[in-house]
């Protein structure tokens, strides 16, 4: 298909691709929704143009078989917004205590959130409610994934680290030694064998599922700039067949989901300094029942 460009007029902070139309949301620092069609042979259509959160929209996500739109903001509120009519769905009012930056999918009926404070949120869209709340980070969350075999998620942070939260147990159940720079990204790799992490400066993190602590090797020299997003590649050869070599000779022991998890009892505290963000803070609903009402 050939490049399509979207003037949209001011700086976008996110985008998201409907799962089954040419349709694509973004989300603008001015707090504006918009919703557009695209197509090779025509210019793209404006279909909706929201003014969806009173501070900049960082995040931006289809839901429901994308029939609706999930945006987050600074200003510390969700909001879910039909795509059809641009209406309302519902708005959650400080879904958490600091500024929510990041959004992403987990299952057809649950979401993850992210703030600028490391607090990581799964929202239930059946029960309508907050069902798990991780304290998982001292900055703020870039990044998440969700290994849905072993019910894991797994963020990276501006302090440097990458965290593993279990589900099962609503735990947190590891996390990395601190980076020297923010990590951005991550994906899962390699039928679940493989975690990469992108960071600030460009360098790509490999993990080995289950032993985190510290990176199996860094690539170097691979982008100049910072790596804030990535895609699954099609060939990992090259980059993870030292690493799998080493992984088969490591004796460490397997954690209690026998998934070779490394289990930390006391989460290691970052000596970096401050780089959260000043927004006006709400108090926290923990298990507030009301996001997802009326969907």
């Amino acid at each position: 298909m050939a490049a399509v460009e979207i003037d949209l007029g001011k700086l976008p902070f996110d985008i998201d691709f409907h799962p089954s139309d040419h349709l694509v949301a973004a989300g603008l620092i001015t707090g504006d929704l918009l919703l557009y069609r695209y197509n090779a042979d025509s210019p793209a259509q404006k279909l909706l143009e929201v003014k969806a959160h009173s501070e900049s929209c960082r995040t931006v996500r289809f839901i429901h078989e994308g029939r609706a739109i999930v945006t987050g903001s600074p200003d510390c509120s969700i909001l879910a917004t039909d795509i059809e009519t641009g209406s309302e769905i519902v708005r959650l009012e400080n879904s958490h205590g600091a500024a929510v930056n990041r959004i992403v999918n987990l299952t057809e009926s649950t979401i993850a959130s992210g703030d600028d404070e490391g607090c990581i949120k799964v929202w239930d869209t059946r029960q309508r409610s907050c069902s798990h709340s991780f304290n998982a980070h001292e900055e703020y969350i870039s990044d998440i994934t969700f290994a849905a075999d072993s019910m894991k998620l797994l963020a990276t942070s501006g302090d440097g680290s990458l965290s593993v939260c279990n589900l099962r147990s609503s735990k947190i159940q590891t996390r990395s030694e601190f980076s020297e720079e923010e990590l951005l990204s991550v994906v899962i790799m390699k039928n679940g064998r493989k975690v990469i992490c992108g960071t600030q400066s460009g360098t790509l993190l490999l993990y080995s599922w289950g032993f985190f602590k510290d990176c199996s090797d860094r690539f170097v020299d691979l982008s100049p700039n910072s790596i804030d997003a990535l895609l699954k590649l099609w060939d990992l050869n090259e980059l993870v067949q030292d690493s799998e070599d080493g992984a088969k000779n490591d004796s460490s022991a397997e954690d209690s989901d026998n998934d070779g998890m490394d289990v930390d009892d006391n989460i290691p505290k970052s000596s970096k300094g401050s780089k959260k963000k000043n927004v006006n803070k709400g108090p926290d609903p923990g298990s507030s029942n009301n996001f997802f009402a009326e969907l």
